[in-house]
Order: C-alpha cells, then structure tokens, then sequence
C-alpha cells in the first residue's frame, strides 16, 4: 500500500478553514461557559434552595448524557418546537452548554475549598456579597482548579468534531470532505489527528500561561 499525503496537503485551504472554525468554535465555547461555569457554581455554592435544585438538575442532565445526543436534540430536536438553528450556532449552544456543566462542578469545587476565615475575614472589611466573591473567593478557587479546567476544555475542543456530523465546517468535516474525494482516508484522517494534536497542546499552553495573567493573577 502506497501512502499519498499530498492528496491531502493539496486541500490545505480546506484544512485551513476546518482549523479556523475549530478554534472559533472553542474560543466561543470557552468563554460563554466558563461565564456559566461560574455563574452556576456561586447558585450550587450559595443560592437560594430553587435555584440550587434547577442548576444541580442541568448539571446532572448534561453530565450524564452523551455531547452527540445533546447536539442532535439542539439542531434536529428544536425545529419541531419552532427553533430552527444553523449549525454554527446549534454546534455552539452545545459546546456552551456542554462545557458550562461540566466547569459548575470544578469551579464549586475551588469555591468550597476555600477557607472559611478568609471569607469571614472579607466580610469584615465591609466587603458586600459580590465583592466577597469576585475579588476573594473566585480567583484563588479557579487557581486550584486551573488544571482541571484546562483539560476540560481541551476536552470540549475535541468534542467539537462531532459538529461535523450537523456540518458545521470543522477540522474533522474537512478531513472527511478531503476523503470523499480523494479516497485517501487513512492520510486524511492522519494528518487531522496531527493536527488536532497540535491543537490541544497549543491550547494547552495558552491556558496555562493566560490563567495566571487574566484569571486569578501569579
């Protein structure tokens, strides 16, 4: 068996796009749920019993369900309930929603690490309730769960390959347009693992030096 990478490389454009999407789809995604991950632990850590039971239910029903399932639901489920989504958008409500659940439960487990007396501390100081949390509680509990988070949406990044299957024009749609033609699947689907390689240990590293700089300081 002869191996022709070149069939592929030649479609470096499509490949180009399928990368460019990928990332867009991640940068959304992360920002929009870490925003949730954060909003929905303070409710699990210290909202009222409501609103503990609601988010606790949406962070049980995502967790505990496959992300194709959840995609499929938003972009073929919806439309028989009036809401009709692109892919695009569909692929990113799910990446959101995906990646919010999963980031309630690491960022509460910082938030409850965190030292009693240091919020009591806080709080004498005339700190109200938000400023207790934004400036007290929430850098030094995402500090701890840094790590976590960062593979997490690692996680959630190559998770986005299952877009492909609603065409959202992704990395692994590209390799899997690349192939229907050239019929080179083995180096189609090579040079894609390759490359979502170097993604996630460019995303890696771009996490690990941007956490300390924008999200709890050094």
């Amino acid at each position: 068996m002869e191996f022709d990478f070149g069939a592929v490389l030649v479609d470096w454009r499509l490949l180009a796009k399928g990368i460019a999407w990928t990332v867009g789809l991640t940068a959304i995604a992360t920002v929009i749920g870490m925003a949730v991950g954060v909003a929905c632990a303070w409710a699990r850590a210290s909202g009222p019993a409501w609103l503990r039971w609601v988010v606790g239910s949406y962070v049980e029903l995502i967790r505990n369900t496959p992300f194709i399932v959840q995609l499929f639901f938003i972009f073929f489920g919806l439309p028989a309930a009036g809401v009709k989504l692109t892919p695009e958008v569909a692929s990113v409500i799910a990446m959101v929603m995906n990646l919010g659940a999963y980031a309630t439960e690491i960022i509460r487990a910082g938030i409850e690490a965190t030292p009693k007396g240091q919020i009591e501390a806080a709080v004498s100081l005339a700190l109200d309730k938000v400023q207790v949390f934004t400036r007290v509680v929430l850098p030094p509990a995402l500090k701890k769960v840094w790590p976590a988070m960062v593979s997490q949406i690692i996680i959630v990044m190559l998770g986005s390959a299952v877009c492909g299957q609603i065409s959202t024009e992704e990395l692994s749609y590209a390799a899997n347009l690349i192939q229907s033609r050239n019929f080179r699947a083995f180096e189609a689907f090579i040079v894609a693992t390759l490359l979502y390689l170097a993604l996630a240990v460019a995303l890696r590293r771009l996490l690990n030096w941007a956490g300390p700089r924008f999200f709890f300081g050094r």
